[in-house]
C-alpha cells in the first residue's frame, strides 16, 4: 500500500512527548466508542476510496485472468466467492495498512509528522484492536469459502506482523530501500496466492501452473507504481527513495521494465493471437496501455519536476486491470 498524507489543523514536528504509547497529540477519549469514531476517521484518511478501488480490481483481475489462462475457452463470471474474496482482501489491506502505520512511526516522525498515529489522532491500541477483529474475520470468511482460503489469509496476516517485528530488530531493512522491497514485496504475493488458491478450492478457476503465473502479471503491474511514487531527479537524503539507490534514470527504467513484465506475461499466458472476436480485440489492449507509463517516464525526463508523476502509474494499473477483466468475461 502506497503512503496517504493526513491534514490536520495541528502540524509540526513531533516532540519527544509522541513516543509514548499514545504517540502524540491530544489525549484520546476513553471508551470503545471514541475508539471506533477514531478507527473510522484513521480509514476515512489513510484508506482511501481509490484504495477499495484497487483492491476490487485486483481481485476481479487476478481470479478472471486465472480462470482464463487455466480454461481457454470458457468465459469467467464472477460468483459469490468472488464478492467474498473481494470482502476479504478490502479489509486485510486495511490491517497491512495498520501495521505500516504502526512498524513506519519512527520514520513518519521525522519524514510524515501529519500521520494519525504521530498525531494521536488514533492510537496504536485503537488499531491492534482493530486488526485482531479483522484477523478473526478474515479467517473466518474464508472459512466459508475453503480450509486453504483460511490457510493462505492467515499467511498473510502472519506475515504483516512477521515484517514489522523484522524491521524493528533489523536496521537494514529500516534504511535500505531494495533490502526492504526485496523483504515486503512478498506480502503482495501472498494475497495473490489467496485469491488464486480459493478461486481453484471454489470452483472458480482450474487447476494448473498458468493460475501461478499469472502472479507475475500483477507483480509487474504493482511494482512499476512502486518504483514511480519514490522516484525523483534530486537526492532525498534520509527519505526511502529507489532514486536515492539507483538514481532517477536507474529507478525509471526500473518502474517502466515491470510495466514491460506484466504486459509480456499477459500476452504470453492469454496468447491473443489464438483467439476470436471479442477477446482477440482485448487481448491486445495492454501493448497499447504500455504507452502510458512511457509518455509518463518522458515527460518527467523533460520537466523539471521534484517527484515522478505518479498519475501515469496509477492509470496504468487501473487500465490494465480493467482490460483483464474484459479480456476474461469476453466470448472467446
Amino acid at each position: 500500500m502506497g503512503s496517504l498524507g493526513y491534514s490536520v489543523s495541528e502540524g509540526g514536528v513531533c516532540t519527544g512527548e509522541r513516543a509514548s504509547g499514545q504517540a502524540g497529540g491530544a489525549r484520546a477519549g476513553a471508551g470503545p466508542v471514541a475508539a471506533l469514531m477514531r478507527i473510522a476517521r484513521f480509514t476515512a484518511v489513510m484508506y482511501k476510496p481509490h484504495y477499495l478501488l484497487y483492491g476490487i480490481l485486483w481481485v476481479l483481475a487476478l481470479e478472471g485472468t486465472a480462470a482464463l489462462v487455466t480454461d481457454p475457452e470458457a468465459s469467467w463470471r464472477p460468483s459469490w466467492a468472488t464478492a467474498l474474496r473481494i470482502g476479504v482482501v478490502a479489509f486485510v489491506l486495511l490491517y497491512l495498512r495498520m501495521v505500516d502505520e504502526q512498524k513506519d512511526l519512527d520514520y513518519d516522525r521525522v519524514h510524515n509528522p501529519d500521520r494519525p498515529l504521530v498525531t494521536g489522532a488514533v492510537t496504536a491500541l485503537d488499531l491492534r484492536a482493530a486488526m485482531a477483529v479483522i484477523a478473526v474475520g478474515a479467517i473466518a470468511a474464508s472459512l466459508l469459502l475453503s480450509v486453504g482460503s483460511a490457510v493462505a489469509i492467515a499467511a498473510v496476516l502472519v506475515y504483516g506482523l512477521a515484517l514489522w517485528g523484522l524491521e524493528r530488530i533489523c536496521e537494514p531493512i529500516r534504511r535500505d530501500i531494495l533490502l526492504n522491497l526485496l523483504v515486503t514485496y512478498p506480502v503482495q504475493l501472498l494475497v495473490t496466492a489467496y485469491v488464486v488458491v480459493s478461486a481453484i478450492d471454489t470452483g472458480d478457476v482450474e487447476p494448473g501452473w498458468q493460475a501461478g503465473a499469472a502472479a507475475v502479471i500483477f507483480a509487474g503491474a504493482f511494482l512499476q507504481f512502486e518504483f514511480a511514487r519514490k522516484t525523483s531527479p534530486i537526492p532525498r537524503p534520509g527519505q526511502m527513495y529507489y532514486s536515492n539507490a539507483l538514481g532517477a534514470t536507474g529507478s525509471i527504467l526500473a518502474a517502466l521494465g515491470c510495466a514491460v513484465l506484466a504486459v509480456a506475461a499477459d500476452l504470453a499466458l492469454v496468447r491473443p493471437w489464438e483467439h476470436d472476436a471479442a477477446r482477440a480485440v482485448i487481448g491486445w489492449i495492454p501493448l497499447v496501455l504500455l504507452a502510458i507509463p512511457f509518455l509518463g517516464g518522458l515527460r518527467f525526463l523533460r520537466s523539471a519536476d521534484e517527484d515522478y508523476p505518479v498519475l501515469p502509474a496509477v492509470l496504468f494499473i487501473l487500465t490494465l486491470y480493467l482490460a483483464l477483466i474484459a479480456q476474461a468475461v469476453a466470448p472467446g
